[in-house]
């Protein structure tokens, strides 16, 4: 019988028909969830991650006009500071 269950739940079905496996059924059945809940964290973290990195390039969009007037050598104003934050955020440093 084929069914869309996912294995580790198929096995903890199998297991509680056994004497003596109940313990272990409720553990694949605890793990199984605990793997769902991570798949939805990774998920999570990837949306976050693709947002920020939309963030970081418009930020370093609307840096480039102050890159164009820093000093040489960089001084610290806020030209310089431009340049040193689009370098940093392209791995340009």
């Amino acid at each position: 019988m084929t069914t869309n269950q996912p294995k580790a739940l198929e096995l903890a079905d199998f297991l509680d028909h056994l004497q003596g496996c109940a313990e272990a059924a409720d553990e694949l059945r605890r793990l199984h969830q605990s793997e769902k809940e991570g798949w939805r964290h990774a998920d999570e973290l990837e949306q976050d991650r693709k947002r920020l990195h939309e963030v970081n390039a418009e930020l370093v969009e609307a840096l480039r006009p102050f890159s164009k007037f820093a000093c040489d050598p960089p001084c610290g104003c806020y030209n310089c500071v431009a340049l040193s934050a689009i370098a940093k955020a392209t791995g340009e440093q």
